[in-house]
């Protein structure tokens, strides 16, 4: 299966985007959203929104209304997950299996919670672009679509809804770091305008990396067959280094991410 992301800034939007992907013959059980949690107070303002005349809103957006309302559960067809991710604060997850994916989002062994779920296909490290879009206070929605024909046309509708694609959500997470890693890296004598792509690779690896320690052997195994230089190695070994630290800050935001 193909997971296909939209990032959102208005829940009523991404809960409307989300109740239309019935039409594109998506099964309800591969859409799952997350949201920040909000007041009722906020909730029932965002709800007042939604166009009345179109009657009475399905799917998601009947489920964001029940939670206006006080009713989480499972009365209207959507299961809703609630979870305090550090560093983030409580979200919501609707959809049936959104539990699998808030706790990996918002725990530490990523992998294994999402290891039997419907979005086992998604990439360990996209978990952090998701965890940066709540934060920011944005909604996202992950689809899980059958085939390419499929996933291109919920990226239509995702498009059409004014959805930032996950693409765009990951360069704005990217940004939102660089100018620290930039400050860092060059503080130890090197060249990051040079070396950021080797470097970029190496955190996006050490995302990924749930061991405490890796083999010097292993590290070079991540960098695939592009048969680097030295000083690309060298350079994807420190964003490594850099990207694992980044994991534990986030699982432990306590702790900090310096190298």
């Amino acid at each position: 299966m193909i997971a296909v992301v939209g990032v959102f800034r208005s829940k009523v939007d991404a809960g409307q985007s989300a109740a239309a992907l019935g039409a594109l013959r998506v099964d309800r059980k591969y859409i799952t959203l997350l949201t920040p949690e909000s007041s009722e107070k906020d909730l029932r303002k965002e709800m007042a929104e939604v166009p009345q005349s179109q009657g009475e809103q399905p799917g998601m957006v009947k489920a964001l209304g029940a939670v206006a309302g006080g009713a989480v559960g499972m009365g209207l067809g959507e299961a809703v997950a609630s979870l305090l991710i550090p560093g983030v604060g409580p979200v919501l997850a609707i959809g049936i299996a959104g539990g699998a994916l808030l706790g990996a989002i918002g725990g530490g062994a990523a992998g294994g919670a999402l290891e039997n779920s419907v979005f086992s296909g998604v990439p360990e490290e996209e978990l952090f672009v998701y965890q940066d879009a709540l934060r920011r206070g944005h909604t996202v929605i992950v689809a899980m679509a059958q085939d390419e024909d499929q996933a291109q046309a919920v990226r239509g509708a995702f498009e059409r809804a004014g959805a930032e694609s996950i693409d765009r959500a990951r360069e704005m997470w990217w940004v939102g770091l660089r100018d620290v890693e930039k400050e860092t890296y060059e503080s130890q004598g090197h060249d990051f305008q040079a070396d950021e792509p080797a470097f970029r690779l190496g955190f996006h690896a050490g995302l990924r990396t749930r061991q405490k320690s890796k083999s010097s052997e292993a590290v070079d195994a991540e960098f695939g067959d592009r048969n680097p230089t030295p000083q690309e190695r060298e350079a994807f070994r420190r964003g490594y280094e850099r990207g694992r630290a980044y994991r534990q800050s986030t699982e432990n935001p306590g702790k900090s991410a310096a190298i």
